[in-house]
């Protein structure tokens, strides 16, 4: 599939078939994660492949009883790693280290879009209880869920986008 392609054709899916993810699948997935870029290349990232149901389960809570993050069979989630901060400072950490993260996601959700999976990023959870259950370090922060899986039902159609003369000013 061509990359503008898989821009295009992706969507945010919440309804997942029973079907396992495979192993061959979920490498992909990691490589997507490890090659986007990052600042300075610290990689300030880190990431929680969850295929535990009850841990599934505990994650949907945190984010305000999103159920379908624990119907999925894997559920991805993404932290920063505020130790950039040695080298970047507080940008580091409120802007580098998420950027680093959010590029990641994106890759990761186009391969697996590339791969007929489905995913969505969720954002809407509280953070101290994703750090909870996954027993989190004080210097990872969680700031995205991805529940990944085979669709059951995918979105018809795109949603409306801005238009490019509202979203892109040319300075020449």
């Amino acid at each position: 599939m061509k990359v503008l392609e898989a821009i295009m054709m992706r969507r945010s899916v919440r309804e997942f078939t029973g079907q396992e993810v495979p192993e061959s699948a979920v490498d992909a997935l990691i490589d997507a994660l490890l090659w986007a870029p990052s600042a300075g290349n610290l990689q300030s990232r880190k990431f929680f492949f969850v295929s535990r149901k009850d841990v599934k389960e505990a994650l949907a809570r945190a984010a305000l009883g999103q159920r379908f993050i624990a119907a999925a069979p894997l559920a991805v989630v993404a932290c920063l790693d505020r130790r950039i901060s040695v080298r970047y400072g507080d940008r580091g950490v409120n802007l580098y280290a998420i950027q680093d993260a959010a590029a990641s996601i994106e890759n990761m959700m186009l391969v697996a879009r590339d791969l007929g999976l489905g995913s969505c990023w969720i954002g809407a959870f509280n953070e101290f209880d994703v750090a909870d259950v996954l027993e989190l370090p004080g210097h990872l922060r969680p700031v995205a869920i991805v529940p990944v899986g085979y669709p059951a039902a995918t979105p018809l159609g795109a949603p409306r986008r801005v238009p490019s003369d509202e979203a892109v000013t040319f300075v020449r």
